[in-house]
């Protein structure tokens, strides 16, 4: 299991220093336990002054990793975190392949060929103007909603994890992580060295949990994205839970950050990357590093999915950006 640091805690965790969450290991990285995932950064396209500044926010906060992607707003994201960041190591920055951005209705087309995968890892080098990414995970298309694998597009797992090998040996990447995928998935990828998960998950959207599991027991780290549930309209949200608002109301937070609280405690090696374009918002979500959940909350929160959502793992959102 991977090491991590916090202060003592029932089902929460406590801020150390300036890391909020405490840490924990993402590949050959010790990293904060709450980072910040950059699709919102998209929105700053026609003020990138202002998405600096809410990245060098977030750094004076603690946060020491970003999860992005080139396909976030053409480009945004990662030209915003090079002007924020440079190429030095401030932030450990994980980014992922296996879809490109097009202009279309749906503005993601699936990449999934080894050609293509490295093709998308050249354009986040000369993006982020970096000449290794720490961490680049791969977003495979196996699960729906969403973008699903037909065609040219279903590449075998084994030719896409050679082409990832081949670009960690090269040194244009540090480590590998996955996306999108079920538990069948990470088991084969285990001899490729993969250092983190992504999938979406959340108090509400629990049917990842054999695959939570699994990563706990090999040190892995598990990133969760929508980790408010609600990613497509009908599907559940955390913080209409009435526990969740209740136990808000307790504490004096709001909903999103029980929720979040919630992930922080549920398992050791969970890494949060909560987005936002509001400076106000990233505050409150690295608040929820000094957040403790006492035992009374905590069980009460984790009884929400066996009583609303045991039997409607079908609803679970696993679409993945």
């Amino acid at each position: 299991m991977q090491q991590h640091t916090e202060n003592t805690r029932p089902g929460g965790t406590s801020r150390l220093g300036t890391r909020p969450g405490g840490t924990s290991r993402l590949g050959t990285h010790e990293v904060a336990r709450i980072g910040y995932g950059a699709m919102a950064l998209e929105r700053f396209a026609d003020d990138r002054e202002a998405g600096v500044a809410l990245l060098h926010r977030a750094a004076e906060l603690g946060v020491d990793h970003v999860d992005t992607a080139d396909f976030y707003g053409h480009s945004v994201a990662n030209d915003l975190i090079r002007r924020a960041f440079g190429s030095g190591d401030a932030v450990t920055v994980v980014s992922k392949v296996g879809a490109v951005r097009v202009d279309a209705p749906v503005p993601l087309a699936l990449a999934q060929r080894p050609a293509e995968l490295r093709a998308q890892v050249q354009a986040n080098l000369r993006t982020l103007g970096r000449d290794r990414i720490d961490v680049v995970n791969l977003r495979r298309a196996d699960l729906g909603p969403g973008l699903v694998a037909e065609g040219e597009q279903l590449v075998d797992l084994d030719d896409q994890l050679a082409e990832m090998t081949a670009m960690r040996d090269e040194g244009l990447i540090g480590a590998i992580g996955v996306s999108a995928v079920s538990a069948d998935v990470v088991r084969r990828a285990l001899p490729a060295g993969i250092v983190c998960v992504q999938n979406a998950y959340s108090m509400v959207a629990r049917g990842s949990e054999e695959l939570l599991d699994l990563c706990v027991a090999e040190g892995i780290a598990w990133v969760p994205f929508f980790p408010l549930g609600g990613a497509f309209p009908g599907l559940p949200k955390v913080a209409d839970e009435p526990a969740v608002q209740r136990i808000a109301a307790e504490l004096g937070v709001t909903p999103a950050q029980v929720g979040l609280a919630w992930l922080l405690g549920h398992a050791p090696d969970v890494l949060l990357i909560p987005g936002t374009s509001s400076i106000e918002h990233l505050e409150e979500n690295v608040a929820v590093g000094s957040i403790v959940l006492d035992a009374a909350q905590t069980t009460a929160l984790d009884a929400v999915w066996a009583e609303r959502h045991a039997h409607a793992a079908a609803a679970e959102p696993e679409w993945t950006a």
